[in-house]
């Protein structure tokens, strides 16, 4: 719900496509440049403990959101001011989250026995995208119904919610002494394991780019305003159209799991997203915008779940933070580098032209790995 308001809020108030996609910075900043020191941190830390600071202070720019969207702020600050001041408080977010999110990877494995962890990956995956499509659908509809202010105010409220459950857990203390090893050469082993497991690299550098490149649905608030003209509804249900094609998916394979050929079906996932970007570039019809984006997040609910499988079955307990971390700055960062990838090719070359340009190099970089990852294309689970 945050992220799909945040970046109507920045194009409402700036009117600018590039806008968009420097929110997408101020996130991954923070993330990429922490991440590695975060998990070290997470491996030698109590993570009930983490994982609640963490929320409790997302929950804390929340609320400084929330006073920035109202119209006591909005005549004592310009536009300029209001625009610099979110970007400030995603900067933060993306700090936090830098955190957090490697700590939610390593809790679901000291929750679940071995045995059943690829289903309970599939579950924590439906359960997250169940999350989003909802927060993208809705959110639309009450930004249209109650504004900014009030959408933030729900916000804040289920972020409070969330920490209230999280609040529940039971302690999950570290494998790991502190100060048993030095930081750095904490980290360095961390990054030598992602390295040296060829199955967990290929899968990391093959998302890296695909969501780099694919990552121009950011540039959604441009189409749903100015091309297709849809209005905060519209908005929403594009918004939501490839997280509903994700639950679809995984609700799907959580009864009826990949059993082979799963690294074929991760490029092939992928390759497919590509195609679907490029055709979402070229619609002019709201129908088939919202049906390729939809096919898309089918896809890549399946490219999800095979690698989210493969992350915790390749990763020893004791380095699950560091390699969560990797993950997190592989992949989750690169959700936020691809949008400001996305709104610098949109100034450069124009918003249809960018995310044309987006689908054919995430189509390049499945070819590429195709070749170059034969272990990653052969893998089975």
């Amino acid at each position: 719900m945050m992220g799909t308001l945040v970046g109507w809020w920045i194009y409402e108030l700036t009117n600018e496509p590039f806008a968009i996609g420097l929110i997408g910075l101020s996130e991954v900043i923070p993330a990429v440049s922490l991440s590695l020191y975060a998990g070290h941190i997470i491996d030698i830390s109590e993570k009930r403990k983490l994982l609640l600071t963490g929320v409790a202070l997302y929950f804390t720019c929340a609320v400084f959101l929330l006073l920035l969207s109202t119209s006591f702020t909005a005549g004592q600050l310009s536009k300029h001011w209001i625009a610099f001041s979110i970007y400030i408080a995603i900067f933060f977010t993306g700090v936090f989250r830098s955190f957090t999110g490697p700590t939610f990877g390593t809790i679901l494995s000291a929750i679940v026995p071995k045995k059943t962890i690829q289903n309970a990956t599939t579950w924590g995956q439906g359960v997250w995208l169940g999350a989003s499509v909802t927060g993208h659908a809705i959110v639309g509809f009450l930004i249209a119904l109650l504004g900014n202010t009030g959408s933030l105010a729900i916000i804040c409220t289920l972020v409070f919610a969330g920490y209230l459950f999280m609040y529940q857990l039971k302690p999950k203390p570290s494998l790991n002494e502190p100060g048993e090893k030095k930081t750095l050469e904490s980290v360095k082993e961390g990054l030598r394991y992602v390295y040296q497991t060829k199955e967990l690299f290929g899968a990391l550098t093959l998302d890296l780019f695909a969501v780099l490149f694919g990552g121009a649905v950011a540039m959604i608030p441009v189409f749903a305003k100015d091309i297709l003209k849809v209005g905060p509804i519209g908005f929403g249900w594009l918004n939501a159209a490839s997280d509903i094609g994700s639950v679809i998916v995984i609700v799907l394979l959580t009864a009826f799991p990949l059993k082979k050929a799963q690294g074929k079906k991760l490029l092939i996932s992928v390759a497919i997203f590509g195609i679907c970007i490029i055709v979402f570039a070229l619609s002019k019809l709201f129908w088939l915008t919202f049906a390729v984006l939809l096919i898309s997040g089918i896809v890549d609910g399946i490219s999800v779940v095979i690698r989210g499988t493969i992350l915790q079955l390749k990763t020893p307990d004791n380095m699950r933070g560091r390699v969560m971390s990797v993950n997190s700055m592989f992949i989750n960062s690169s959700n936020e580098f691809g949008q400001f990838e996305s709104g610098v090719a949109a100034k450069m070359m124009g918003v249809v032209p960018s995310v044309v340009f987006g689908g054919c190099m995430t189509l390049l970089v499945v070819v590429i790995t195709w070749f170059k990852a034969p272990t990653l294309k052969e893998m089975e689970y």
